[in-house]
C-alpha cells in the first residue's frame, strides 16, 4: 500500500523538460523555467546532504536521505540520475542560494562611502559560491568525476554556465553586446580553475584558494570591465579548458 502511495508522487528526472533546453540568460520579460526536480525529489536530496561529509557522493548517502525523509528505501531506484543527483542537486540550489547573500548584493554603507561596483560584487559572489564547497571539499573530487563522464557532462557544463550567469545577474551586469558571452565563458573558466585547486588546498581558511582566485580575476581583468583583448580570452580560456579536462583523466 505505501509504494502505492509513493510511486505517484515521484517522478524521473528524464520525463520533465530536457535540462539543455532551459534558458541561458535571465530574462524580465519571461519567468523562470521550472526546476530540475519535484517537492519530493527536492525533500529527499535535502535530507541527503548532510550526510555527504561522512558518506560521499554515494548511493549510501542518497539512501539515508531517502529515509530521513520518511520514504521507503525503494525510492532511490527513481532517481534515474542515481547518486549523480546529489552533485546536481548541490550544484542548482548553492547557485541559487547566492541571491540571499544581501550583504554583498546590497551592503550597508557608511557615510562616505562608494557603492561597490559590479566587478567587486562578481568577485566577492564567486568566492562565496566557492565557500559553499567548504564542508563537503574534501569529497569534491567525487563530485568532479561524477560531472566528468560523458552522460553527466551535458548537466554539468549547463550548470556551470547558469552559475555564471547567475553571478553576472545579481551583480548587477547589464552588458548585451559580445563582451556579455565574453565576461561568462571567462567566469566559468576561472570558477573551474579555482574549485579544482580548492580541492588541493590544506590552507587555513583556504587562504590560498582566495590567492589564486584573486590571481585568476588579475590575469584576465574582467572585474569591473572586459578583458583586454579577444586573443587573451581565447588563449585563457583555452588553457584552463585543456587542464580542466586533463584533471579529470581526458587524454589530449
Amino acid at each position: 500500500m505505501a509504494i502505492r502511495t509513493l510511486l505517484p508522487r515521484l517522478r524521473p528526472l528524464s520525463k520533465r523538460i530536457p535540462l539543455l533546453i532551459l534558458r541561458p540568460y535571465h530574462s524580465y520579460d519571461h519567468p523562470p523555467p521550472p526546476g530540475p526536480f519535484t517537492p519530493t525529489e527536492s525533500s529527499i536530496l535535502s535530507a541527503a546532504i548532510p550526510h555527504i561529509p561522512s558518506h560521499g557522493f554515494t548511493h549510501t548517502t542518497l539512501s539515508l536521505g531517502t529515509k530521513d525523509a520518511g520514504y521507503i528505501d525503494a525510492s532511490t531506484n527513481l532517481f534515474p540520475n542515481g547518486t549523480f543527483s546529489l552533485v546536481h542537486y548541490h550544484l542548482y540550489t548553492q547557485r541559487l542560494a547566492l541571491a540571499k547573500h544581501e550583504h554583498i548584493l546590497s551592503p550597508a554603507l557608511k557615510e562616505g562611502e562608494k557603492v561597490p561596483g559590479v566587478g567587486w560584487k562578481v568577485e566577492a559572489l564567486t568566492w562565496e559560491r566557492l565557500m559553499a564547497n567548504r564542508e563537503i571539499i574534501h569529497r569534491w573530487q567525487e563530485a568532479l568525476a561524477f560531472m566528468a563522464q560523458p552522460s553527466h557532462m551535458p548537466t554539468a557544463l549547463s550548470e556551470l554556465s547558469s552559475l555564471s550567469d547567475e553571478i553576472w545577474f545579481l551583480s548587477g551586469d547589464t552588458s548585451v553586446d559580445t563582451f556579455w558571452y565574453m565576461k561568462r565563458a571567462s567566469l566559468s573558466a576561472i570558477y573551474a580553475a579555482t574549485e579544482l585547486f580548492m580541492t588541493t588546498d590544506k590552507s587555513p581558511d583556504f587562504i590560498d584558494t582566495r590567492e589564486f582566485l584573486n590571481r585568476r580575476f588579475k590575469d584576465v581583468q574582467i572585474v569591473g570591465g572586459t578583458m583586454r583583448n579577444v586573443a587573451q580570452w581565447v588563449g585563457f580560456t583555452a588553457h584552463a579548458g585543456l587542464n580542466v579536462l586533463r584533471s579529470k583523466g581526458v587524454r589530449i
